[in-house]
């Protein structure tokens, strides 16, 4: 827990520091009021993007670097048009003044007011304004245009417009698409937050728009932090090979100085022993939760949903796993980490005593290195599960017999969930 307290604050003092990273904006047009719209032409994989409004383009966004800055520091290298023929001529005027200053946007020209209001020279306004932006640029023959500093582009993808103006992708993921990312400029450095989207294992090769820094791994749901040693720089990327268990999620920090990585070594080293827990496990349920009075033992790890015993098919609630296991010398500078293979649905461990932490998420598994002794080492984990099998359970009693129910309940034809510490559990060793 002390780890897991460090670790949240320094990841809080980071992002305080720091802001978000979006590289276009696509403005939502001036419909009735909404939230967000839709991303016309479609971003290409690897880059962030925001959905903006009219008043916000009028009232915050000025030029900074040939870039579209609000006050916060968040900054767009282009402001993507609605696929649309009109605009209020008080907003194009305002996005003429920020093309001028050398801001870079895309999309049709428009052609009218949306509203009534100074009809008709608000429609003139609006045609006036826009044959100075987008000049002879027909998005046919003709797709940019130069204004001021700035560019007016149409016609293109997106991809086109960001190659145009060499803006690379901040994340480029080969083969992959279930990745997704949150990109947060620091004082010092970068944190990237990437999630695998997939139930499925991923290795990817991951390019961050970032040189200079050496890559780390922070894992949010046990605290640790270790470096990643194989990476390669070029004067604009650094590139790294990553690996996500199914829905795993991950930091991936650029703070310390570095451009010298060893694509010799690997990031995920495997383990130097492996040590196997294939012992009976002893298993206490609640009664209470009319579990088995008596401790079960289990001679394998196995699903609840399928037990004979119905106390154990149609449990739902705690249960208690205790076993041992025994490490004749503990090796200094190792890290033993407890994989419990697959847990339904969220596991609690204790080693001697010691609470270790939890795990609710592939790969369900947990540093357990500063509870272990020399000689034999006990282990406990808890398990709990959803209330589903409990009511379906209960929905094949007569009703008078239910204990519990739900005016809309779970579908019996889905059957009954996976539950309990299915296995196989193993203590790996690691030494990075």
């Amino acid at each position: 827990m002390d780890v897991l307290l460090k670790y949240l604050k320094r990841c809080n003092m980071m992002l305080q520091q720091g802001q978000y990273v979006a590289d276009v904006a696509y403005f939502i047009s001036e419909d009735a009021p909404k939230m967000t719209g839709v991303t016309n032409p479609e971003l290409p994989q690897g880059y962030s993007f925001d959905y903006i409004n009219g008043d916000i383009i009028k009232g915050a966004l000025t030029v900074k670097d040939g870039k579209l800055t609000l006050p916060n520091g968040i900054a767009y290298s282009i402001l993507v048009m609605p696929q649309l023929k009109t605009i209020r001529p008080e907003l194009l005027a305002k996005i003429k003044e920020l093309v001028q200053q050398g801001a870079v946007i895309l999309g049709p020209k428009p052609e009218r007011s949306p509203s009534l209001q100074g009809y008709p020279d608000a429609d003139k306004s609006v045609q006036n304004i826009a044959d100075d932006l987008w000049g002879k640029n027909d998005g046919l023959t003709v797709k940019i245009n130069h204004y001021g500093k700035g560019l007016v582009l149409s016609g293109m993808s997106m991809q086109e417009a960001l190659d145009l103006i060499k803006v690379i992708p901040d994340l480029r993921i080969a083969k992959s698409d279930s990745i997704l990312f949150i990109h947060r400029q620091l004082q010092e450095g970068s944190v990237y937050f990437i999630s695998n989207q997939k139930n499925s294992p991923v290795k990817i090769s991951a390019t961050f728009r970032i040189t200079g820094k050496k890559p780390e791994l922070w894992n949010a749901v046990t605290g640790s932090t270790r470096a990643l040693p194989a990476y390669h720089q070029t004067a604009s990327t650094t590139t790294t090979p990553i690996q996500l268990a199914p829905y795993e999620s991950a930091f991936v920090i650029f703070s310390r100085e570095g451009n010298s990585g060893d694509t010799t070594k690997t990031n995920y080293p495997a383990p130097a022993k492996t040590i196997f827990i294939n012992k009976p496990w002893m298993v206490s349920f609640d009664k209470n939760m009319r579990g088995p009075i008596k401790p079960v033992k289990f001679d394998t790890l196995s699903d609840w949903s399928k037990n004979a015993n119905d106390s154990i098919r149609y449990y739902s609630g705690t249960a208690w796993y205790q076993n041992s296991f025994k490490i004749k010398n503990i090796e200094k500078g190792a890290n033993y980490v407890i994989d419990l293979g697959l847990a339904r649905a969220i596991a609690k461990i204790s080693v001697n005593g010691v609470e270790m932490g939890g795990a609710w998420t592939p790969p369900y598994q947990l540093d357990i290195t500063r509870s272990l002794k020399p000689g034999e080492n006990k282990l406990e984990i808890k398990i709990v599960n959803t209330w589903v099998n409990r009511l379906l359970g209960d929905a094949l009693l007569p009703a008078d017999q239910r204990k519990t129910a739900t005016l809309f309940g779970p579908d019996p034809r889905n059957g009954l969930q996976s539950s309990g510490l299915l296995g196989p559990v193993t203590i790996k060793v690691y030494k990075y």
